[in-house]
């Protein structure tokens, strides 16, 4: 069994969906990134980086004591080379084809995606923020682009077979309209975006959600600032004394 420390981001639904395609049993453990409860130590011990997803596979390959896994793309890479499915191990091109690409969302999908929405959010008290929501506007353009030419003469990003790429790359791209794409503009994306969008288990990891356990009204003023003390401004954590 697959444990998923999961809240429906992007990010996470990355490893939903891939878990759906496997036809793998998981079960989804809360991480309710609004509160903090990446920040928890429980949490610390197996997402240093206080990020989710995380998983813990309590049948790891070969047995032994379970394997936790932090940070999307390691999660895709290990449970696509556990189950022998949608990352080929065997033939080395093949093999990195897909693996460039995995980085590539890694390294720029999903970076430049998160801080476009980041400073779409900031508040007019913070500043102008102008240049930034310029520079990631383009730079969220641009990538699209860059997806929009691989796929012009193959089907899938990593070459004919559908990829861990592929499913890595999927979720930050379900809010286009939001940010301000129009798939006219990129017809080769479009059309993988729309094959994509119509696999069962794409759809089944993209539903994937959590109980909030809370109603937003009653979150007091107290709380909300804990918060934004928490989340926002981050500063590196003090090294256990020991």
């Amino acid at each position: 069994m697959i444990d998923v420390h999961y809240f429906p981001t992007p990010n996470g639904k990355k490893v939903t969906i891939l878990l759906e395609e496997l036809g793998v049993p998981y079960t989804v453990v809360t991480v309710h990134i609004g509160r903090g409860d990446q920040f928890q130590d429980g949490f610390l011990k197996i997402s240093p980086n206080n990020r989710m997803p995380a998983i813990v596979d309590h049948a790891p390959k070969g047995g032994g004591a379970p394997i936790s896994v932090f940070e999307s793309g390691a999660i895709m890479m290990y449970l696509a080379e556990k189950e022998g499915r949608f990352w080929p191990q065997d033939d080395l091109r093949a093999k990195y084809e897909v693996a460039q690409w995995v980085i590539w969302q890694m390294a720029n999908q999903g970076p430049k995606f998160g801080e476009r929405g980041h400073f779409s959010r900031v508040a007019e008290s913070e500043g102008d923020q102008s240049y930034a929501q310029r520079r990631f506007n383009d730079e969220v353009h641009r990538l699209y682009g860059v997806m929009n030419n691989r796929l012009y003469d193959r089907r899938y990003l990593a070459g004919d077979d559908y990829s861990i790429a592929d499913m890595i790359s999927y979720p930050w791209t379900s809010s286009y309209a939001v940010q301000g794409i129009d798939l006219d503009e990129f017809k080769h994306f479009k059309r993988w975006f729309e094959e994509l969008s119509e696999r069962p288990a794409v759809q089944r990891g993209m539903a994937v959600t959590v109980d909030p356990g809370e109603d937003p009204a009653s979150i007091t003023p107290e709380e909300q600032e804990r918060r934004r003390k928490l989340l926002y401004n981050q500063r590196a954590r003090p090294a256990p004394v020991g």
